[in-house]
């Protein structure tokens, strides 16, 4: 057995781990509990049907502080789609092709997680 001692957000854990020899077979891992399914968010400034082919998704986790497009603007490869804070920082969020807006799916102040849809693109 060994001793470690980890710190995990500012707490501090004593941890005691078992080495095993390698012909002892590890226990199985239990299986992971499934994830509820989200909600599919509405679009908020598209009409209905009016939802692109390309969707522009957030990398990662944080607050919309500023949507730089609107349904029918067109817009190219690179142009910024939405500001968004992360860890205080803002972070463009770019067009992945040349097209016009479809839907925009978030408001200026939203939460996005990693992968929510903040607009579409007909390409």
């Amino acid at each position: 057995m060994k001793r470690y001692n980890i710190t995990v957000n500012g707490n501090a854990y004593d941890v005691t781990v078992e080495e095993l020899d390698a012909s002892a077979e590890a226990p199985a891992a239990a299986p992971a509990a499934p994830k509820p399914a989200k909600k599919a968010a509405a679009p908020k400034a598209a009409p209905a049907g009016a939802q692109g082919g390309v969707k522009v998704e957030a990398p990662m986790p944080g607050t919309v502080v500023d949507l730089k497009v609107k349904v029918g603007d067109k817009v190219s490869n690179g142009d910024d789609i939405a500001i968004v804070e992360a860890m205080k920082m803002e972070n463009a969020i770019p067009a992945p092709c040349d097209g016009v807006i479809a839907s925009v799916n978030v408001s200026k102040g939203d939460s996005v997680n990693t992968g929510t849809v903040i607009a579409t693109i007909n390409a």
